[in-house]
């Protein structure tokens, strides 16, 4: 019998993960290769869906079989080889727990629980995107790898450290259809993954582990720092250190953008610079939704956090650990505040909202360029979106 599994959002979990949060549920997260939806659809096969907020329900419907059978996950919890044989042998009407925290539960209502040993991969927090991306991208980097051919690396790159790792596996794998010309690849600290469709060019040095996936390129020139994702759809120049673009975004020309986590549908102009340091080395403060102010993280570094649908002009510069929300526009000189609400325009001098006609507008023609259609579903979700968002400015 084909298992059906709900990934769920914790309702607390999801708000701290605002504003990548706003226009997906937290399962579908790009972290490492896949995001945490696909990890799970290849580690446990079964039928998936989603329990989210309403206005993402229409979009990422939940899909409810038998209340007593399904099998509710975390959203937030990546697959490991004893966490799915956990949930495989878990007994109806009982939870998996970690240290208080539910990780499974296999029927709707359960009465029993199991405690796990130690906590899976997971993302609680923002920074925890860019942070663990290393483990994550090497967990995926073997599931999608394991017992596949590589197709050859061209003999005008140069590759330094071993082509295999200590495993046996590949340290580079390039999928069909994919382009590395005149490229350094550094494979010592990690493999490097280039995905379908997608390409390296001339140039370019970049030090694993790296993950550039569907139909992504990398341009001439670039310096690539690991744990780095790029996600499917992506134009990515300049330095970049420890990123993960989500999907669908650019970040095509020089500019230096490290420790940050950018959604879908992004723009960063030529020259567009992120600090991911304070000048006084001290501890970093970040932007959280629900408690509507900025709080201690413990991190010395971390750059920028955007959400989906927000662009950067020409020579914008954000300082250290800035949190930019969904459906901006930010342009012009100086720094703009380290909190930027979602569909706002402007910057250091101040911000004006952005419309949401204006706001459809402008996405219908970027995503017009990738032939994708903004839905009538998408628009209710931004319209939810925006009325959601006044309740934290």
């Amino acid at each position: 019998m084909t298992r059906n599994i709900i990934l769920f959002d914790a309702p607390e979990l999801r708000e701290n993960l605002l504003p990548i949060t706003f226009t997906r549920p937290i399962a579908d997260i790009r972290f490492g290769i896949m995001t945490i939806r696909e990890k799970w659809e290849k580690a446990l096969p079964g039928t998936y869906s989603y329990s989210t907020v309403d206005y993402l329900s229409p979009k990422f419907p939940i899909n409810e079989v038998n209340t007593n059978e399904d099998i509710y996950i975390a959203g937030n919890v990546c697959p490991s080889p004893e966490l799915v044989k956990a949930i495989e042998q878990l007994p109806q009407a009982t939870a998996l727990t970690c240290n208080g925290t539910l990780i499974a539960h296999h029927g709707k209502h359960y009465n029993n629980e199991i405690e796990l040993d130690a906590m899976p991969l997971a993302i609680n927090s923002l920074p925890d995107i860019f942070m663990l991306n290393e483990q994550a991208l090497a967990d995926d980097y073997r599931a999608i790898t394991a017992g596949r051919v590589s197709q050859p690396l061209s003999p005008t790159c140069t590759l330094i450290g071993s082509p295999v790792m200590s495993d046996g596996t590949p340290a580079i794998f390039i999928e069909e259809g994919a382009t590395v010309e005149g490229a350094m690849l550094n494979v010592s600290h990690g493999p490097i993954y280039v995905g379908r469709d997608a390409e390296i060019m001339e140039g370019s040095c970049v030090r694993g582990p790296l993950a550039l996936c569907l139909h992504s390129y990398v341009n001439m020139g670039t310096k690539i720092y690991g744990a780095t994702t790029i996600g499917p759809y992506c134009k990515v120049g300049g330095e970049l250190n420890n990123v993960v673009m989500i999907g669908y975004s650019n970040k095509a020309h020089d500019g230096f953008l490290g420790n940050a986590v950018i959604g879908e549908w992004c723009n960063l102009g030529a020259n567009c610079v992120a600090s991911n340091l304070k000048n006084d080395y001290s501890e970093i403060k970040l932007w959280n939704y629900p408690a509507h102010r900025f709080l201690r993280t413990g991190l010395q570094f971390c750059g920028l956090i955007m959400g989906d649908h927000t662009k950067a002009g020409i020579n914008t510069m954000f300082n250290t650990a800035t949190v930019v929300g969904v459906g901006c526009n930010i342009h012009g000189s100086g720094f703009p505040r380290n909190f930027v609400a979602s569909f706002s325009e402007g910057g250091a001098s101040g911000f004006n909202d952005v419309s949401l006609s204006k706001f459809f507008d402008i996405a219908r023609r970027v995503m017009a360029r990738r032939h994708v259609e903004l839905t009538d579903t998408d628009i209710e979700i931004f319209n939810s979106i925006y009325a959601i968002a006044e309740n934290y400015k």
